[in-house]
């Protein structure tokens, strides 16, 4: 076979891994925006079969093949990108599926299809016991998945690298330790000084009129409307389905408006940067986010980096007046900017505060150890949230549904996918003096409410780039340097230490 037959095939066989996943896609914003419940064993049933038949077309004695023809041809210096690329990332894949029995990936898909369904039950009632054994069968699964790929390491080693790649536990834990010595004192000495007054924030605003407001947002962070939409759900996420097709989603409270505006921000960070992937890679496996902490690099920085400036107050504050004007018509853009950013501890993290959210990032990342290390079952869950709630952020848990339930992740077995979102703000803190680095006026972006020279930067340093890059490569790129999260850490020291006057 020539190299330039054996590329097509490799075409071929992408654009085939491309259709079943956006299937899947497709049903699962499905279950979690509108399908009827008793829909769910069904639904669970459709995914498993796609998940077999996705599993069975990359490991087929064929697609081996192929790669293994095609790698050949790579080392001789046959492959132009972007097809070495995609060959590269198509082998990672393939080579850890492979391990993996193609009935086992299918009885994956039905678990873990099954569990998100029994959780959002769980949630609603209060009712851990109702969801546990669906964790324990979950980690179960995980722990002998991890085994097949790379029995030589750590099963949470495994798991921490799928989300990002060249990440353990071990480069976490200093990850953390570092992060832990800012925020923690930091959190501290705020809870000496008096909040600001900010009744505006549990002022009643109709869901409708929420709404309004999330879809303008979503303009202001540049999404193609055309190529985009937005539900309610009740744990907002993101889901890049295809070229033209990015979905996204918030959850409305009534008298919390803010929830939903950082909420759409976020979110909008993701679908952003789907949208913005090189065409070229348009279904291939290059076509969407590289790891899962830089994908949160971006929705943090859009979220607080921008969204929690001071600078974008304005054209915020503009944005909500024109929607609202009976709550947030006499609200100056100084006192929207410390309602904001207020630092107190609570419950949920998805509400967290900017400088409080590492703190249940750590809760999760501890219990995770615990239990791939076998020093915890999914019974031990609920006590050991509420013990490290406790440490962490010095409040009592009165409910399941607000502390070892309130999150989706475990659900769809997304083990190891927690420290990202830490990780991500610490990338996009980086990006920021980067940014600045290369002429990009960050502030006077976000108070011209024109956020193009930001979307310029990302999308030459990191959008376009789609799966091609992982994280360390992304981030030298862009930044001249390696990742070091001091960037981090001295961000959040000067912002809050800033508007508290510490």
């Amino acid at each position: 076979m020539s190299t330039k037959t054996a590329v097509s095939q490799l075409r071929r066989l992408e654009r085939d891994l491309w259709m079943r996943t956006y299937l899947m896609g497709i049903l699962e914003f499905d279950g979690e925006t509108q399908a009827p419940p008793k829909g769910a064993a069904a639904r669970a049933e459709a995914m498993g079969a796609l998940a077999g038949e996705y599993h069975e077309a990359l490991t087929s004695t064929e697609a081996q093949e192929l790669v293994a023809l095609l790698q050949e041809a790579a080392a001789n210096g046959e492959l132009d990108e972007p097809a070495a690329t995609e060959l590269r990332v198509l082998a990672r894949e393939q080579h850890e599926a492979v391990a993996i029995p193609t009935e086992e990936a299918a009885a994956w898909s039905q678990l873990t299809s099954e569990a998100n369904a029994v959780w959002h039950q769980a949630k609603l009632a209060n009712d851990w016991a109702a969801f546990e054994p669906y964790v324990d069968r979950i980690l179960k699964t995980l722990k002998r998945h991890a085994a097949y790929i790379d029995p030589t390491r750590d099963p949470y080693d495994v798991w921490l690298d799928q989300y990002e790649r060249g990440m353990d536990a071990a480069a976490y834990d200093r990850f953390f330790a570092q992060v832990k010595a800012t925020v923690v004192p930091l959190v501290h000495e705020i809870g000496t000084r008096p909040q600001p007054e900010a009744s505006f924030l549990s002022a009643r605003v109709p869901e409708a009129v929420q709404l309004d407001i999330a879809r303008e947002l979503m303009d202001v962070v540049g999404l193609d409307p055309q190529a985009s939409v937005l539900a309610c759900v009740e744990h907002p996420f993101t889901n890049g389905m295809a070229p033209g097709d990015v979905r996204i989603t918030t959850h409305i409270y009534e008298n919390n408006l803010l929830s939903n505006v950082f909420s759409v921000i976020h979110e909008a960070g993701h679908a952003i940067y789907e949208q913005n992937v090189d065409p070229v890679y348009a279904y291939t496996v290059l076509g969407t986010g590289s790891t899962m902490g830089i994908h949160e690099s971006q929705s943090r920085f859009f979220e607080n980096i921008v969204g929690r400036s001071r600078a974008f107050m304005d054209p915020l504050l503009a944005v909500l007046r024109r929607h609202a004007p009976e709550v947030y018509g006499n609200v100056s853009a100084d006192q929207l900017y410390r309602a904001a950013n207020i630092a107190l501890p609570q419950l949920i993290r998805t509400e967290a505060d900017e400088l409080t959210y590492p703190l249940h990032i750590m809760i999760r990342y501890d219990i995770e150890r615990m239990l791939f290390a076998g020093e915890a079952t999914a019974h031990d869950i609920p006590a050991l949230w509420n013990k490290y709630t406790k440490e962490y952020l010095g409040l009592e848990v009165p409910t399941d549904t607000v502390g070892c339930l309130q999150d989706t992740h475990w659900s769809g077995g997304s083990f190891g996918y927690f420290p990202s979102y830490a990780l991500g703000s610490a990338y996009g803190a980086q990006m920021a003096p980067a940014m600045a680095a290369d002429g990009v006026d960050l502030d006077a972006a976000c108070a011209a409410g024109d956020l193009e020279p930001v979307r310029g930067w990302l999308r030459e340093k990191i959008w376009r780039w789609g799966a091609g890059k992982d994280a360390p490569e992304l981030i030298q790129g862009a930044c001249g340097a390696p990742f070091d999260a001091t960037f981090y850490c001295d961000y959040l020291h000067h912002k809050f230490s800033d508007l508290y006057g510490l």
